[in-house]
């Protein structure tokens, strides 16, 4: 699992692994009054059983066939009717069932299709240490790997869909197949707050291809199949039922929405692999586990996971989204105002023209609610909440506008970079260059509005800010990171360079 407490969260081994030596196969001693038992004639006629023949006996016929064929070519057709059954009776043991034995299970034709297109994903890591004067190690030997699972979506194009955190800060990834194939791998996109990446096998042909299912009728209750590489076991399966459907999970690293729950085992190395339904259709990647809990794991819908790729391959990277407002908390005194049962919502304090929301008809002084059947408790919920979508979903918001609820549906429009910079300048009050990087890194101060929170905090065009919140400001891309992230605070506490020195200040924003 990541390194988040959501994605790989602290966990221990379900068991301690039975040691000991293995027990031992004592052979019964010959009974001695059987011995000395008087043999008794035996009838060798054929026997009438259906049950197959001991080998030996089996053994003794076929080269008895063989002295007949040699011998008495004549005596063929008479000892064939014996000897078939025998012979076709080792042909049935030592190969597959057949199609219709009932041994081949609905799980068993799932698993045996899709296993092909599940692989074993070893991402390699410079280790951190401390090298010793004078010596000098190998780098082969100086890299740490991790292992995790991915699925191939597409042969033809050789993509492997996994996990953002099984490949993340990888120097070199290695991809292994169910039939022994092993691929160097170079990651196409990637996004950390989906926590899926989409790979591309290189010098890869004649790769089989996942059959994509839809995640939008999944049944709770029906059986499901989880296919991975936990702890380094290759291809592993095991089952379960889908648990529950929307699962929500909230940590230090924000609020994530929409997944599937299943009691099928899911162990460190699952993560990335696939979470099949019983015809063998991929419905879910396998992601996070409940630390504290057993038998309780996490998958990302595949309709959900198929909008990111799309972006994924298009540019790499999910494109922020947005709906054009901007508000704040209901605490206990707004909620009386406004005649809610408790405090609870993002009240709308300002929308924009020509965003979603305004042709939606938001007004300010609307409370929002819910957002796709989540509840939005505060304006950092709402933002997570927001995280976990794409420009191509249709969102349902519940609003209450004069004590009325009511039900409203709209697209989130997607923000490039140079949008972003300008609703930071809108919403905070200064302007930075995004082609001007600068040596040591930070963003220089290009302008500064009038009356604005920049303005009242002191800010002047030449400073530079090397971090806004707790995002460390390299260049424009970063800085418009930090305002996607604390765009709704009231205030922000920023690293700001002037000469030579370097300060904290605290801006104030007004809501």
């Amino acid at each position: 699992m990541s390194q988040s407490p959501l994605r790989k969260p602290p966990l221990s081994l379900p068991g301690t692994l039975l040691r000991g030596p293995w027990s031992r196969v004592r052979t019964a001693k010959p009974d001695r009054k059987l011995d000395r038992e008087p043999s008794r004639k035996r009838d060798h006629k054929p026997s009438s059983t259906t049950g197959p023949l001991p080998l030996c006996r089996v053994l003794i016929r076929a080269a008895f066939l063989a002295i007949l064929l040699t011998v008495f070519p004549a005596a063929m057709p008479e000892c064939l009717p014996g000897l078939l059954p025998d012979i076709a009776a080792i042909a049935r043991a030592d190969g597959p069932p057949p199609a219709q034995s009932p041994r081949r299970t609905p799980v068993v034709r799932a698993v045996e299709e899709a296993a092909p297109a599940v692989v074993n994903i070893t991402a390699l890591r410079p280790r951190r240490g401390r090298v010793l004067p004078g010596f000098r190690f190998d780098p082969e030997q100086n890299r740490g790997g991790s292992m995790g699972s991915g699925v191939i979506i597409d042969g033809k194009k050789a993509l492997v869909l996994t996990n953002a955190h099984v490949i993340d800060n990888a120097s070199e990834v290695l991809v292994r197949l169910l039939d022994g194939r092993e691929f160097h791998a170079e990651l196409v996109g990637s996004d950390p707050d989906f926590d899926l990446a989409v790979l591309k096998l290189l010098q890869a042909r004649d790769l089989p291809q996942i059959r994509m299912g839809d995640s939008s009728d999944i049944l709770i209750g029906e059986p499901v199949i989880a296919i991975g590489n936990p702890f380094g076991y290759a291809h592993t399966v095991t089952t379960g039922v889908v648990s529950a459907l929307n699962r929500s999970l909230t940590s230090r690293a924000g609020t994530f929405t929409d997944f599937i729950q299943t009691d099928t085992a899911i162990n460190p190395g699952n993560s990335g692999g696939p979470l099949l339904n019983i015809t063998g259709q991929l419905i879910g990647i396998n992601t996070a586990i409940l630390a504290k809990g057993e038998g309780i794991g996490f998958a990302i819908p595949i309709n959900k996971a198929r909008r990111v790729v799309e972006e994924l391959l298009h540019s790499g990277h999910v494109a922020p989204i947005w709906l054009g407002i901007f508000g704040t908390d209901v605490d206990p005194a707004l909620a009386s105002a406004l005649g809610l049962q408790r405090p609870q919502g993002l009240l709308v304090t300002e929308v924009l023209r020509g965003t979603p929301a305004e042709s939606a008809g938001i007004r300010p002084g609307d409370v929002l609610l819910r957002m796709n059947r989540n509840l939005v408790t505060t304006r950092r919920t709402y933002l997570d909440l927001l995280r976990n979508h794409t420009r191509n979903e249709s969102l349902e918001l519940l609003l209450v506008r004069q004590g009325q609820e009511q039900s409203i549906r709209l697209r989130p429009q997607a923000l490039t970079l140079e949008q972003t910079l300008e609703l930071a300048e809108r919403r905070w009050g200064f302007l930075v260059r995004p082609e001007a990087a600068l040596p040591r890194g930070g963003v220089e101060v290009h302008r500064v509005l009038p009356d604005s929170p920049a303005a009242r905090l002191g800010l002047q065009p030449g400073d530079v800010i090397h971090r806004a919140g707790n995002v460390r400001v390299a260049d424009a891309a970063d800085l418009g990171t930090a305002f996607l992230h604390y765009r709704l605070q009231h205030t922000l506490l920023m690293q700001v360079q002037r000469g030579n020195g370097l300060y904290y200040v605290k801006m104030n924003v007004l809501p």
